[in-house]
């Protein structure tokens, strides 16, 4: 709201200082720090609120060191993070942008969802929440809204050279010029010529106007599974807005470049047009988990709940589709992935070994793996650290992705 205010009070009256609000860096410096602000000053009114209608988080006895010490600490902390987010994009992204759009309704849809949750465990006492299969619908709504706009709207598109082209200028003509297309390639992480369209996957007998249904497909499956990792890993504090801290930044770098023009020159990496705009949004959201991280690190003064971990997972997810980078997700979101994976490794080998040997055995001591380094005796404090250096150095493989080729 603020770009298009102080836009028009620079085109218009040629307002001093108005102009600041065209720069990127200014309007992503200015969302961070509006995000921060609004989570300290406004994160504890929110918890004394939560403490005072009593939302307190229900602890299952897992037998875990510290965890019954726990009980009654306010959950649905997710509000901290969704308010910090949502009110500095509203005020210095351009709205009007369609990546923009979808972040903010995702990041509403997987809250709203989460909320749901969160209220049924804290207000009807059911430990279980929302049942999966609903939570799993919301899920595929979303990702049916995410895939259908990247795949259709007319303003996602990739910006690539066409040495045929004639570029005119003042007094010069060059024989090249940049063209908008409509493409649904993808980049491929460590690989020289790194392109790669979906509609490469389709059988020969299947007509290439169909690809809109693999995509589709694919985006649910990438915005399920993310959130979904997100919503596991958020099991000890900080564990998750931390490392959504880390994934933040490396997804704000991507949307940098691949709208800068000469950096997706130099780096032979896409040129996504308008996705610059994502930056503001990452900026805020790196703020918000972090000025969350101010009353959730060790020991946690208030838990996201499901409000703010399916929403962290579902945002990840949309920034990495629209940088398209979302092969690079089992690595720039490793920890999620390896959170998720055990959980499933541990599920299934035990209902395999019930069903074969008459008793359930286990791969780990607890699942997820966060709880398995906790039965080994190892303080949470130092688990949250410990992921968030291997988190540090998966983005950093990310990154170098750029370039290692």
């Amino acid at each position: 709201m603020l770009y298009y205010l102080f836009t028009y009070l620079d085109q218009q009256f040629n307002f001093p200082g108005a102009g600041v609000f065209q720069y990127l860096s200014f309007r992503a410096g200015a969302a961070i720090t509006l995000s921060l602000m609004i989570a300290a000053v406004y994160g504890r009114q929110i918890i004394d609120r939560l403490r005072k209608l009593q939302i307190g988080e229900e602890i299952r006895d897992l037998g875990l060191e510290g965890q019954m010490q726990k009980r009654g600490t306010p959950t649905m902390g997710g509000f901290i993070i969704l308010a910090s987010l949502v009110f500095p994009t509203l005020l210095f992204a351009k709205l009007t942008n369609v990546y923009i759009v979808l972040l903010l309704v995702s990041t509403v849809w997987t809250g709203l969802i989460g909320f749901i949750d969160d209220y049924i465990k804290v207000f009807k006492k059911n430990k279980e929440g929302l049942q999966g299969k609903f939570k799993v619908v919301g899920q595929v709504g979303l990702g049916l809204i995410v895939g259908l706009t990247l795949y259709f709207n007319e303003h996602v598109k990739i910006r690539v050279y066409k040495p045929g082209l004639i570029s005119t200028s003042i007094g010069q003509v060059e024989y090249g010029a940049y063209q908008d297309i409509k493409s649904m390639s993808t980049t491929v992480p460590f690989l020289k010529n790194n392109d790669f369209n979906y509609t490469s996957l389709l059988p020969d007998f299947i007509p290439d106007e169909y690809t809109w249904i693999l995509y589709v497909a694919i985006v649910i499956f990438i915005v399920t599974a993310v959130s979904n990792g997100a919503n596991i890993t958020d099991g000890i504090d900080g564990l998750a807005a931390g490392t959504s801290v880390i994934i933040g930044l490396t997804l704000g770098v991507f949307a940098y470049l691949s709208n800068n023009k000469p950096f997706s020159q130099y780096l032979s990496i896409m040129y996504i047009p308008n996705s610059g705009e994502m930056v503001i949004f990452c900026a805020a959201f790196v703020g918000a988990c972090i000025g969350f991280l101010w009353y959730n690190s060790y020991p946690a003064q208030v838990f996201m709940g499901d409000t703010g971990s399916l929403m962290l997972g579902s945002i990840i997810a949309v920034l990495a589709l629209a940088t398209r980078k979302e092969l690079l997700i089992p690595i720039v979101c490793g920890i999620f992935l390896v959170e998720l994976v055990s959980v499933i490794m541990q599920v299934s080998y035990f209902r395999y070994t019930k069903r074969r040997y008459g008793e359930g055995r286990r791969i780990f001591l607890m699942s997820p793996l966060h709880h398995h380094f906790q039965k080994k005796g190892y303080h949470e404090a130092k688990i949250v650290t410990r992921f968030w250096i291997v988190a540090i150095i998966l983005a950093v493989i990310s990154l170098v992705t750029l370039k290692l080729r």
